[in-house]
């Protein structure tokens, strides 16, 4: 006997099915947990969502999120605003600053170059960066891409564009292993990273 569906429930689920490493059964579960919050807690949460998409932004200098025109990162005066380090996501920029061996500044791609995936070089914040080397207040890029096959052709891709421009670019060291994801690399394995930094061109 076919089992009733829950068309609200279904939806519910199919919802959180559209977030990254979501499965079936963990949405079917969120589902049936946000089921068990109180109407307060409902609207909370639903009020949490609303104002993470109206309220945060990009940061108008290096494209991290920010609910400022300029993120803190880039207002600080401590800040090495003559280094930055260009990731692929905020969740980079996050893994590096808690290593506390980085002043510089980040700035975010917001992806990788993949045509196989329709993302060309265009569709990221490569222009971006290129604005900002413009006043030659820059003698530093630090290509901190993830070390995986997108990550590395988006890191010479980059490379190849900034070498002419004599700016010393270089690339973050393999203590993040092959096919990994900074998000998730530890503290140390990330600081090694960054100090084992080496030029490219």
């Amino acid at each position: 006997m076919a089992s009733e569906i829950i068309e609200p429930l279904e939806r519910l689920a199919d919802m959180f099915r559209r977030l990254d490493g979501v499965g079936k059964k963990s949405a079917m579960r969120y589902a049936y947990a946000v089921l068990n919050f109180s109407n307060e807690d409902a609207a909370a949460f639903a009020e949490a969502i609303l104002a993470a998409k109206t309220e945060i932004h990009l940061c108008e200098e290096c494209q991290n999120i920010t609910t400022d025109h300029i993120c803190g990162l880039c207002a600080s005066e401590k800040r090495d605003h003559s280094v930055i380090c260009v990731v692929e996501d905020p969740r980079a920029v996050t893994a590096i600053e808690k290593t506390k061996q980085f002043g510089g500044v980040y700035h975010v791609l917001h992806g990788t170059v993949s045509p196989s995936k329709g993302i060309t070089p265009d569709k990221l914040k490569i222009r971006e960066l290129l604005e900002r080397l413009k006043d030659d207040s820059v003698t530093e890029v630090i290509l901190a891409t993830n070390p995986t096959v997108e990550g590395e052709a988006t890191a010479m891709y980059i490379a190849r564009l900034l070498t002419p421009l004599g700016i010393m670019v270089s690339r973050i060291a393999n203590g993040v292993p092959v096919g990994g994801d900074l998000e998730y690399a530890d503290e140390v394995t990330l600081r090694r990273a960054m100090e084992g930094r080496y030029p490219l061109g």
